[in-house]
């Protein structure tokens, strides 16, 4: 595995780094992978190094234009593919900024849904980060279940597993490899966040990636990592789900409950305040809603707050 810097643009922020898995196969690293700095992927055609295929983008145009010049550390050539893993805007911003005349973007039907909806609203969350001149550019192609893209030799699984981190996630799988670009539906490292997806979702997706046998797992946050990340959010949601069945016999809020068990054994993980949202999600799974339903987004990130002391959750974006 090799390793290069990348700095960034008008805004200093800590450098991203390529990190090569497999021939051709780049992870782009953007540290410390907290709220809204996401990781991504850069795939160059196997045995000439063009024809680039791009999972995932960035949030801000200053991070867009520090992940425009690590492509051209590459390959002088414009992105062939864009693949969105989910809809949030720190995956999906920066699209526009790096798309060239002929790039196609593919994501999943209800991503294209939900970032026209979602339109730039991420902005408003935190106001003082630097977004720049970001546009939204939604995807041009949409598959529903299954697609499988042709780079050269390469072939690239885009999967949908069903409620996870949102309802319309996608798992880049690179069979020949056996990396996995999961997006956020592990974030090593960090807290897991299905505030928009599914507790149980989140564990028949793990054991679907468990039988893919990845040998290399990409987060859409944090470090690159093995099999063991998938250990890890395993854990998590077992974990979550007890606290969550005896905070809710107990009669205590989500936010209550948050407050009296704390991160329990996952103190070490970025982003706490997610626990919030999380026991939001399985209380509404205990209660028999749908996997994926609507939860009010606004009212939980500001339980998110008043769990963090009321002080917004920070984001180096």
């Amino acid at each position: 595995m090799s390793g290069r810097t990348v700095t960034g643009a008008t805004r200093p922020f800590a450098p991203a780094r390529l990190e090569e898995l497999a021939d051709g196969v780049f992870a782009y690293i953007q540290p410390d992978g907290g709220w809204c700095v996401s990781n991504a992927g850069i795939l160059l055609e196997p045995g000439r190094g063009g024809g680039p295929v791009l999972v995932d983008t960035a949030a801000t145009q200053a991070r867009a234009s520090a992940m425009r010049a690590a492509l051209g550390e590459l390959t002088p050539e414009s992105p062939r593919l864009i693949v969105n893993t989910h809809f949030h805007g720190d995956h999906t911003f920066g699209n526009a900024a790096l798309a060239g005349p002929g790039t196609v973007v593919v994501a999943h039907e209800d991503t294209r849904t939900e970032m026209e909806a979602a339109g730039l609203g991420l902005t408003g969350l935190w106001p003082d980060v630097e977004w720049g001149g970001i546009q939204l550019r939604l995807p041009d192609l949409t598959y529903r279940q299954s697609l499988t893209l042709h780079q050269g030799e390469r072939r690239i699984e885009l999967i949908h597993p069903g409620p996870a981190h949102t309802t319309n996630d996608t798992l880049v799988w690179l069979p020949e490899e056996r990396v996995l670009f999961a997006g956020d539906v592990v974030l090593p490292g960090c807290t897991p966040f299905v505030l928009m997806g599914s507790v149980a979702g989140s564990l028949a997706t793990l054991e679907l990636i468990r039988k893919l046998e990845p040998r290399t797992v990409v987060g859409g946050h944090g470090p690159v990592s093995g099999p063991e990340s998938l250990t890890q959010t395993e854990e998590y949601f077992r974990w979550l789900t007890e606290r969550a069945a005896e905070g809710r016999a107990a009669g205590l809020t989500p936010l209550q409950l948050a407050r009296e068990t704390g991160p329990g054994p996952f103190g070490d993980l970025r982003d706490p305040e997610r626990l919030v949202a999380n026991l939001h999600r399985a209380y509404a799974e205990l209660a028999g809603e749908a996997l994926g339903s609507a939860l009010d987004v606004v009212s939980v990130f500001g339980e998110m707050v008043a769990y963090n002391g009321g002080v917004l959750p920070l984001s180096h974006a």
